[in-house]
C-alpha cells in the first residue's frame, strides 16, 4: 500500500500542490523568501495564494518567521480570507503579537471562529482585556461561553490548552445511536480519539476508545463498554503536571473536569507536545538567566530579561573578590596563585553546573524524589571526590613542573576540596530551592556559581598561606 503523506495520516488537508520550501538543512530556502518577498512588493494575490495559501500550518509559521514585520503584515492583509490563522501559533510571542496588533479587532474575531478552540485561546490570550473583550463579543454566544471560560483559568494551565470541542454521550445509549450521532452531527470536532460519557449534569463518567465502538455490536449499551477515566485532568492543573500524566500512562487524550467533576473540555496529545517542548524550552533559558526571552525580541526587551540576573551574579562576583582580597599578602609574595586560582575557581564551577543540570531536570521530571535523594547525593559526592583526584593529580603535575612541586601540591589539594564542594552544591541547592517552592531552574546557577568560586578560592589560598607562613 502506499504511503499517505504525513499531514494526512495526521488527519490535516493534503496540501498537494504546496511548493517545496527547504533546503536540505530544513531550512526555507532563500530564494523561495525573496520570491514571496517580491510577490508582497508587488501585491501579487493570486501567486500569494498559490504558493502560500497552500502550505501546512507550521510551514507557514516558518515563512512568517523568515519575513521581515512589514511583509508579515502585507502577506496576512494580503492573502484575507485565505490566512491560515492556525500558523499563528506556530512563531514566536512577539512575532504573533506584531501580526495581531496590525490587524482590525474584526478580522482577528473572524480568523478565531475557523480554529479549534486551545488554538483561538493560545492567540487571545495574549491580547489586552478591552481587545479580548471586542473580539469575543463578535462571535457566536456559544463559542464565546467557551472561549471565554478557557481564558477565566490560570496561565499555563490545563484549562487554557484544552479544547472545549468534544464527543459525549449518555450512558443508556446503544452503540448504534452512537454511531449515527456521529455521522449525523455537522457540530462534532473534526478530530477525536475518545467518546465520553457524562450524566445530565455533565458530570463526567467514563469514557470509550474509537476502536471499542467499531468492535462492539449495535446493540449494546454504552455503559457496558465504557470504562472509567482514571486519568482525567483538572482544569486548574499545571500544564507541566498535565503532560506528566501523559508520559507516565500514555495517553493520547484525557477529560478535562472542574471542580465538580463535570467535563469541561479534553487535552490531546498534540497539545501536550507542544507544552513539553514549551517547558523544556523555559527551563533551558531559566538555567541561564534569560527568562522568557524569544529570538524575535527587540534589543531593548532582551536587555531588560538579562540584566536582573547579571546584576545578581555582580553582586557574588564581589563576594568572591572579597575572599580574595583576604589573601592579598600571600598572592604579592606568590605571583604564581594569581596564575593558577581562575583554574581552581573555573572548573569547580563547570563540574557544579553538571551536577546542577542533572539535578534541574531529574526535579522536573520528578525522577529524583524523597526515595532516591540520599542515594543521588552520595553517588554525586564520590563522583566529585574522584574527579577532584584525577583533576588535581594532573593539574598539580603541570602547576609542579610550571612553578615549583609546594605549588603543585596546594592547587591539587584545593582541587579535590572544590570538586567535592561543587558536586555537592550542585545537588543540594537545587533541592534546597525546591524545598522551598522555589524554581531552582532560575536560581541554582547563580548560588552553585558563587560556592565553586568563594571555596574555590578559600581552599586554594587558604592552603597556600599556611603552606609558606607555617610550613
Amino acid at each position: 500500500m502506499a504511503e499517505l503523506d504525513e499531514n494526512v495520516a495526521e488527519g490535516a488537508e493534503p496540501h498537494i500542490d504546496a511548493p517545496d520550501i527547504y533546503n536540505e538543512d530544513g531550512v526555507i530556502k532563500p530564494s523561495y523568501v525573496a520570491h514571496i518577498g517580491a510577490a508582497i512588493a508587488d501585491r501579487d494575490i493570486l501567486t500569494l495564494k498559490q504558493d502560500v495559501a497552500t502550505l501546512h500550518q507550521s510551514e507557514l509559521g516558518d515563512l512568517l518567521e523568515a519575513l521581515i514585520p512589514d511583509q508579515r503584515r502585507a502577506l496576512v492583509e494580503l492573502l484575507g480570507a485565505d490566512f491560515d490563522f492556525t500558523a499563528l501559533t506556530e512563531v514566536d510571542e512577539a512575532i504573533r503579537m506584531q501580526i495581531v496588533d496590525a490587524m482590525p479587532n474584526a478580522q482577528i474575531a473572524q480568523g478565531v471562529q475557523e480554529l479549534d478552540s486551545d488554538d483561538a485561546v493560545y492567540i487571545l490570550e495574549d491580547l489586552d482585556e478591552d481587545d479580548q473583550n471586542e473580539i469575543l463579543a463578535q462571535l457566536p454566544f456559544t463559542e464565546r461561553i467557551r472561549l471565554r471560560r478557557s481564558l477565566d483559568y490560570p496561565e499555563e494551565s490545563a484549562g487554557r490548552r484544552m479544547q472545549t470541542e468534544f464527543v459525549a454521550v449518555p450512558p443508556f445509549w446503544t452503540v448504534g445511536q452512537t454511531i449515527d450521532y456521529m455521522r449525523e452531527d455537522q457540530n462534532l470536532p473534526e478530530h477525536f480519539f475518545q467518546i465520553f460519557v457524562i450524566d445530565p449534569t455533565f458530570k463526567l463518567l467514563g469514557a470509550v476508545d474509537l476502536d471499542k465502538i467499531l468492535r462492539t455490536q449495535r446493540s449494546v449499551k454504552i455503559e457496558d463498554v465504557m470504562h472509567e477515566t482514571r486519568h482525567a485532568i483538572p482544569a486548574t492543573m499545571d500544564q507541566e503536571e498535565a503532560a506528566r500524566e501523559f508520559q507516565q500512562y500514555d495517553l493520547l487524550s484525557a477529560a478535562v473536569v472542574d471542580e465538580n467533576e463535570r467535563l469541561v473540555g479534553v487535552l490531546t496529545i498534540d497539545d501536550v507536545v507542544d507544552v513539553i517542548q514549551q517547558e523544556a524550552e523555559e527551563d533551558l533559558m531559566r538555567m541561564g538567566g534569560v527568562g522568557d526571552e524569544e529570538l524575535s525580541d527587540s534589543v531593548l526587551s532582551t536587555s531588560r530579561s538579562r540584566v536582573p540576573w547579571l546584576l545578581v551574579n555582580l553582586v557574588t562576583a564581589f563576594l568572591a573578590a572579597s575572599v580574595i582580597s583576604l589573601f592579598d599578602a600571600t598572592i604579592e609574595k606568590v605571583v604564581a596563585l594569581a596564575v593558577l586560582m581562575p583554574i581552581v575557581a573555573g572548573m569547580g564551577g563547570n563540574a557544579g553546573s553538571q551536577t546542577m543540570t542533572v539535578t534541574v531536570r531529574a526535579l522536573a521530571t520528578r525522577d529524583l524524589d524523597i526515595y532516591n535523594a540520599w542515594r543521588i547525593i552520595r553517588r554525586e559526592m564520590l563522583v566529585g571526590f574522584i574527579n577532584g583526584i584525577i583533576l588535581g593529580f594532573l593539574i598539580g603535575l603541570v602547576a609542579g613542573a610550571w612553578f615549583s612541586p609546594s605549588i603543585g601540591v596546594i592547587i591539587g589539594i584545593a582541587m579535590v576540596i572544590n570538586m567535592f564542594v561543587a558536586a555537592l552544591g550542585g545537588i543540594l541547592i537545587p533541592l534546597t530551592l525546591d524545598r522551598f517552592k522555589i524554581d531552582p531552574a532560575v536560581a541554582s546557577a547563580v548560588f552553585v556559581t558563587t560556592v565553586t568560586d568563594v571555596v574555590g578560592f578559600f581552599a586554594f589560598l587558604g592552603l597556600a598561606t599556611l603552606w609558606f607562613n607555617f610550613g
